[in-house]
């Protein structure tokens, strides 16, 4: 996901710069890796883009502390995964002027109860968990490819590795 937004919007003229846990290479894009990357990578990152997988070291990494390592006057795009968010702290950045924005996605709790303070915020837009979906003619070829590859007895593709947590 995250290598096929960054070519999306590098095709649409912005100056895009990933960051992941491990290095990557993508033609034209800056990249960062690992805790050593995050710090440089932030600090450039006028609209953050979050679509890291859910782990142990993902787990509320968008926090008061990630916030204040953004330039002033970012933007949130939150595509990722709920429990990655800690509300009270992107409502604080967005009232202190830290961040200017966030388009969420995903939030810890979904449905998102309509108390929560996040639907009344004005820097905050919420979207119904819509970010990506899985099409039924591709997602079927990739089931059947894995099936001869089982009966193959070759090695399957698209599994998620469960000590990496994706």
């Amino acid at each position: 996901l995250g290598n096929a937004t960054a070519s999306l919007l590098q095709a649409h003229g912005f100056q895009v710069c990933g960051w992941s846990r491990s290095p990557r290479q993508l033609d034209g894009i800056n990249t960062f890796a690992g805790a050593d990357g995050l710090q440089p990578f932030l600090a450039r990152s006028e609209f953050l883009v979050c679509l890291l997988p859910l782990t142990a070291e993902t787990g509320a990494i968008l926090d008061a502390s990630l916030f204040a390592r953004l330039p002033e006057g970012a933007v949130l795009i939150h595509v990722g995964r709920g429990r990655q968010l800690v509300p009270a702290d992107l409502i604080a950045a967005l009232d202190s002027g830290r961040l200017r924005g966030a388009l969420l996605d995903v939030t810890p709790k979904e449905p998102l109860p309509p108390e929560d303070p996040l639907w009344r915020h004005s820097g905050v837009r919420i979207t119904p968990h819509a970010a990506s979906y899985a099409l039924p003619d591709t997602a079927a070829e990739t089931v059947a490819a894995n099936i001869r590859r089982l009966a193959q007895g070759l090695p399957l593709e698209a599994v998620v590795d469960r000590e990496r947590g994706y």
